[in-house]
């Protein structure tokens, strides 16, 4: 399976490209691409400025529907992907698990989607999604409707509930991600204390 990184957001709550923010230390980027080294033969960065990631030990490329959002980024790491199957985050999630991405990738078989389901809905950009997704997802994009979840329907369907995810997941901050620079103070001052 590939890992595929989604690193072409906006930014503008932040101000700043998220992928580069320091938190305990360490950038975000670098965390990601580091756990994902550990579990992916092949990582993918989906990214508007290439340039910026060229010391990351990934294949870096860009959106093939640039100004697409998230759901392009998806578009283009599968495509690019070698694998059948790939693991899609976006790069500001701090605390990923390898144990629950791997507890995810060996459910895949027979899925075209395998996607964790909070009270509040899906966790799209913590997922592993099967390159027979592209079509419908190219359908989607060329008629610019640009919600994640708008090719679910139609595919094969694995939703992890909390009682599987949380015992990975026991301080409750697996998917929590970095928005803006009030959620980056909060999660550098958590991390001191």
């Amino acid at each position: 399976m590939t890992g595929v990184i989604l690193s072409g957001g906006r930014n503008r709550r932040m101000g700043e490209n998220k992928a580069f923010l320091q938190v305990d230390g360490e950038r975000l980027i670098d965390r990601t691409v580091r756990v994902f080294r550990e579990i992916f033969g092949e990582v993918i960065i989906v990214t508007t400025a290439p340039l910026d990631y060229l010391d990351q030990a990934a294949t870096v490329v860009t959106d093939i529907f640039p100004g697409k959002r998230a759901l392009g980024g998806i578009y283009t790491g599968l495509f690019y992907a070698s694998s059948e199957r790939a693991f899609v985050v976006a790069c500001d999630m701090p605390y990923l698990n390898p144990a629950f991405i791997r507890y995810l990738v060996q459910q895949a078989d027979g899925y075209d989607i395998v996607v964790p389901e909070v009270p509040e809905g899906f966790q799209p950009l913590h997922a592993v999604y099967a390159r027979r997704c592209l079509p419908v997802i190219r359908g989607l994009l060329e008629r610019n409707r640009l919600k994640i979840i708008g090719f679910y329907p139609g595919h094969r369907i694995l939703k992890i509930q909390p009682a599987e995810f949380g015992p990975f997941d026991p301080d409750g901050r697996m998917f929590l991600n970095v928005n803006t620079p009030a959620d980056l103070t909060s999660l550098n001052l958590r991390l001191e204390s």
